[in-house]
């Protein structure tokens, strides 16, 4: 296959790292066919990743900036993959967020969003958790996955650090209380499975959408 852009595909080593764990539960909590939107894509090595490995599941990525989602685009091209869509520039602040066309609704069967709220002020956790309420069809999964608090503490010294080091950049990020997340799923009917463990102290969270959920 002849490389594409390759100036444009960015690489994160974390994503490196953390994909197999991270396709391992997908495997698990995904429905085989469906409609996926990953929110914050990056550089979009994860969006290729579990859509190759993935092959019933059409997704969707997206990414404010647009320096990552030239770098998704890039890499969509290089894979050749047929069940990943064109990055969408889309920030979870926003009411509309762009995902609804003339062949496809508003309507998703999961949400991914990896390694974001703790790189984002609160705010956007909340708007994430109403826009994904809104758009997830009922029983739809949201998965998070990244570090988190237990119980207001620190899971490991590294991610203690890893939270000093965030909120020098800017005061409003940081590390979540795994607690205060999963009771503002609760808020907008979206109630979390058990958290699963993850390899270098992250975990896995998995929302699943409830029949009665009202619309936020």
């Amino acid at each position: 296959m002849t490389d594409s852009h390759p100036a444009l595909r960015q690489h994160s080593p974390s994503a490196e790292r953390n994909r197999e764990a991270i396709l391992a539960v997908l495997r698990e909590v995904l429905p085989p066919t469906g409609r996926v939107l990953e929110i914050a894509s990056g550089t979009g090595q994860h969006a290729i990743c579990f859509a190759g490995a993935l092959p019933g599941l059409d997704w969707q990525p997206s990414d404010p900036d647009a320096d990552a989602r030239a770098s998704i685009a890039a890499w969509i091209a290089h894979a050749g993959l047929a069940n990943v869509r064109a990055p969408l520039a889309l920030d979870v602040h926003q009411a509309d967020w762009g995902v609804q066309t003339m062949n496809a609704p508003d309507q998703f069967d999961a949400v991914v969003c990896i390694n974001m709220i703790h790189i984002s002020p609160w705010s956007a956790t909340q708007a994430l958790f109403a826009g994904a309420s809104r758009r997830l069809v009922d029983g739809g999964v949201l998965y998070l996955y990244g570090p988190y608090k237990r119980d207001g503490a620190q899971t490991s010294p590294s991610n203690d650090a890893f939270d000093q080091q965030l909120r020098s950049r800017d005061p409003a990020w940081g590390v979540r209380d795994m607690e205060a997340v999963v009771a503002l799923g609760a808020s907008v009917g979206l109630v979390c499975d058990e958290p699963i463990a993850m390899p270098a102290n992250n975990f896995s969270l998995v929302f699943r959408k409830r029949l009665d959920a009202a619309r936020v």
